[in-house]
């Protein structure tokens, strides 16, 4: 089915979820996720946008991409003109995270093509990250050593997570942690082996942090499972 050209800036905030064969456009895209990320092939090059880094995809350039559940991104489709010509990335403010459909797309593009250009940035990929950490959950997980997965510094990989999630790298670990005792918990496991696979100091910790953080113990956990 053709489509009508585009002949202004037209903005509009989507949901994108799943994976999208290569495909390309008579206009040009710039697009950055107001939250989450996907994950790009642009020209046959791995690339991908979240709430600090966006991208200008040129008319006419080959592009798929994969999202998961829950991205929204915000997208510019824009006639030919300068500073959409060619491939570029660019910083994406807080204040940007913001903007909304009713925004005047004319405004917003001349605004988004002064934005800094950035360099590519070392991808980081949350789900694998959960999925490492979550096999060794009995094990001390300094920010530090999350950092390393992604070959980051704690300091860069600190804001680039909380960035993508919205918690500081060790909320999240904690509500992994906990995510997995009221699992456990609630399969008849004890408090005490609970906390020992969860990296817990001892049970009452564990205890303890259920209480304060889900507003439940072990008890109701278990009662709750028969």
């Amino acid at each position: 089915m053709a489509h009508a050209p585009v002949l202004v800036p037209l903005l509009s905030v989507r949901q994108y979820s799943g994976e999208h064969a290569a495909h390309a456009h008579d206009h040009a895209q710039v697009l950055y996720a107001l939250r989450g990320r996907m994950e790009l092939e642009v020209a046959g090059r791995a690339a991908f946008v979240d709430t600090a880094c966006g991208m200008v995809v040129p008319a006419g350039t080959t592009h798929g991409y994969l999202a998961l559940p829950g991205a929204r991104l915000l997208v510019i489709d824009a006639p030919a003109q300068a500073g959409v010509e060619r491939v570029r990335r660019f910083a994406v403010a807080p204040a940007q995270l913001g903007w909304s459909a009713s925004d005047d797309a004319v405004e917003r593009l001349q605004q988004i093509l002064q934005f800094r250009r950035v360099l590519v940035r070392r991808a980081i990929r949350p789900e694998q990250v959960a999925r490492t950490v979550g096999a060794a959950l009995h094990e001390p997980w300094p920010t530090a050593r999350m950092a390393a997965l992604c070959a980051l510094s704690p300091q860069r990989f600190h804001a680039r997570w909380l960035e993508l999630t919205g918690q500081t790298p060790q909320a999240w670990l904690r509500a992994l942690r906990l995510d997995a005792a009221q699992r456990l918990l609630a399969r008849g496991q004890s408090l005490e082996a609970a906390a020992l696979q969860l990296g817990y100091a001892s049970a009452s910790a564990l205890g303890f942090a259920l209480r304060r953080e889900r507003g439940c113990g072990a008890r109701a956990l278990r009662r709750a499972a028969r």
